[in-house]
C-alpha cells in the first residue's frame, strides 16, 4: 500500500538536504518509501498503533516547508537532563548533533564521529527506517574499541523543542562494541513546547564477541509530542546486552526493540515499564531472533494505566532451526488503575528447534483490595495506599537497571508520574 504521505512535497524536502556522504542514501531512502510506504493497522505489528496522526502532522510541517527549530534552543531542559545523570553526554537537538557534544566525548575517549564522515550501510527493511534517513541531517557514529572499559556510561540525549511551530525530527545512531570491551549507555528523550512534534529515532548496537553493554532508554517526551523509536542489537558469541527502558511522556510512542543472537554462549536481559495517563497510547514491541545456540534471553514487561489511555505489548522469540540450547523467558503484568484504560498484549513463541528451553506469559489486573483494605487498617489512607501499592509494582522494574547507580534516580522519577497518575495530573 502506498504512503500517505505527499511524496512530492517529502522529495523537495530531500532535494533541499545537505549534499554531502548521505545524499545517495538518503535519494535510496525516499524511493523505497514511496514503493512501500508507511506501516498501517492493516500490518500485524502495527494493527493497535494507528499512524494516521503522524503522517498528518508530517505532511503539514512539510506543507509548512520543512524547518526545525535551531538545535540550541533548549538550555535549560538540556542542562536539566545532563545534571541529573553522571555521563559523557552526546546531544542530539532537533534532529542536529551538537558538535562541541561530541568534542567533549573526544577529549573522555570515546571514538565518536558524524555519520556523514563515516562508511555505513543502512537498513532500509525496519518500518519507518526509510523515513528516517531520508530526512536526516545527520548522525553519530560511536567506536568502542577492544578491551575498553568506559568511567562513565555514554549519554545520548534526544532533545526536540517544539514552541512555535509543528515540527518533525529524525535523528540515528550507529554504536559498534570491538570484542572484549565493555560501556554502559544512557539514551534520553525529551521535549518541550506545545505544539505539535513527531519525532523519528534509530539506534543500531553491534556488540563483538564478549563485549558487555548495560544500556537504559528513558522516554519523557511531552504529552503533545509523538515518537517512533527503533534499537537494533546484534550479539556476537558470548556477548552480554542488559537493557532497560522508561516510558513516562509523550502522546503516541512506538518502540520496537530488535534483538539478533548471532553467536553462541551470547546473553539478552531486557525490562521496561511503561506509565500512561489521559490520552496517551504507549506501544512496545520486542522481537528476538535466537539464531544460534546456546544463548539464554529474559524479558520482562510491566505497565500502568489509568483514565483514558491505551498501550500495547508484543514481546516475539523466535528460535530459528540449529538454535539448539536456547533458553528464553519472557513476561509481561499490567495494572489497570481505570476501567477506561485499555492493554493489548500478545506474547509470542516460535520454535523451530528442539532442544530448547521457553516460557512466555502475561497478567492483566487491578489493584488488590484486600491489600488496600490491610493498609488502611495500618493507618494509611486509600489515596495513600495505592501510591504504594503502585509504586511497589513498579520497582520491580526499577530494581533491574543495570546502571546501578541510576536506580535511585529512576525511582524518583516513576515515583512522581505515579503520584500525576493516581491524582488525574496531567
Amino acid at each position: 500500500m502506498k504512503s500517505a504521505l505527499k511524496i512530492d512535497a517529502l522529495r523537495e524536502a530531500v532535494a533541499r538536504m545537505p549534499n554531502d556522504r548521505l545524499s545517495d542514501a538518503r535519494l535510496a531512502a525516499l524511493q523505497h518509501l514511496d514503493d512501500q510506504g508507511t506501516p498501517t493497522t492493516r500490518h500485524e505489528d502495527w494493527k493497535y498503533t494507528n499512524l494516521a496522526s503522524v503522517i498528518d502532522l508530517s505532511n503539514q510541517w512539510l506543507a509548512d516547508g520543512a524547518e526545525s527549530a535551531p538545535p540550541g534552543s533548549d538550555s535549560a531542559t538540556i542542562d536539566a537532563v545532563t545534571s541529573r545523570f553522571d555521563a559523557n553526554w552526546l546531544i542530539i537537538a532537533n534532529g542536529k548533533v551538537d558538535l562541541d557534544s561530541i568534542a567533549l566525548a573526544q577529549e573522555a575517549g570515546i571514538g565518536v564521529a558524524l555519520l556523514s564522515d563515516s562508511i555505513a550501510t543502512f537498513d532500509f527493511d525496519a518500518p519507518l527506517a526509510d523515513l528516517n534517513i531520508a530526512l536526516l541531517h545527520d548522525g553519530l557514529c560511536l567506536r568502542i574499541e577492544a578491551e575498553s572499559e568506559l568511567s562513565k556510561p555514554i549519554g545520548i540525549l534526544f532533545i526536540d523543542n517544539a514552541t512555535a511551530a509543528v515540527g518533525v525530527t529524525q535523528a540515528r545512531v550507529e554504536i559498534e562494541l570491538a570484542a572484549h570491551s565493555e560501556a554502559s549507555f544512557i539514551e534520553y528523550h525529551a521535549s518541550s513546547g506545545t505544539a505539535s512534534h513527531y519525532a523519528n529515532t534509530v539506534v543500531n548496537l553491534d556488540l563483538g564477541d564478549n563485549a558487555r553493554v548495560s544500556y537504559v532508554r528513558i522516554q519523557d517526551r511531552h504529552h503533545a509530542h509523538s515518537q517512533t523509536n527503533r534499537l537494533g542489537v546484534h550479539l556476537g558469541r558470548d556477548s552480554r546486552f542488559s537493557h532497560c527502558a522508561f516510558d513516562l511522556g509523550g502522546k503516541l510512542i512506538r518502540n520496537d526493540l530488535n534483538i539478533q543472537v548471532t553467536g553462541p554462549g551470547a546473553s539478552a536481559s531486557f525490562h521496561g515499564l511503561y506509565l500512561a495517563g489521559d490520552g496517551q497510547h504507549i506501544d512496545n514491541h520486542t522481537r528476538i531472533d535466537h539464531r544460534v545456540g546456546p544463548a539464554r534471553s529474559r524479558q520482562e514487561y510491566r505497565g500502568i494505566l489509568s483514565e483514558y489511555s491505551r498501550c500495547v505489548w508484543n514481546g516475539k522469540v523466535i528460535v530459528h532451526a540449529g538454535a539448539d540450547g536456547t533458553d528464553a523467558e519472557q513476561t509481561n503484568h499490567n495494572l489497570l488503575l481505570s476501567e477506561n484504560a485499555e492493554i493489548d498484549a500478545k506474547p509470542e513463541l516460535e520454535i523451530y528447534a528442539d532442544d530448547v528451553k521457553c516460557a512466555h506469559g502475561t497478567t492483566i489486573g487491578t489493584l488488590d483490595e484486600a491489600a488496600l483494605f490491610y493498609l488502611r487498617t495500618r493507618g494509611l489512607d486509600a489515596q495513600e495506599g495505592r501510591q504504594l501499592l503502585t509504586r511497589a509494582f513498579a520497582q520491580i522494574i526499577v530494581n533491574m537497571t543495570p546502571i546501578t547507580a541510576m536506580q535511585e534516580t529512576i525511582s524518583g522519577i516513576v515515583a512522581d508520574r505515579l503520584a500525576n497518575l493516581i491524582d488525574g495530573v496531567e
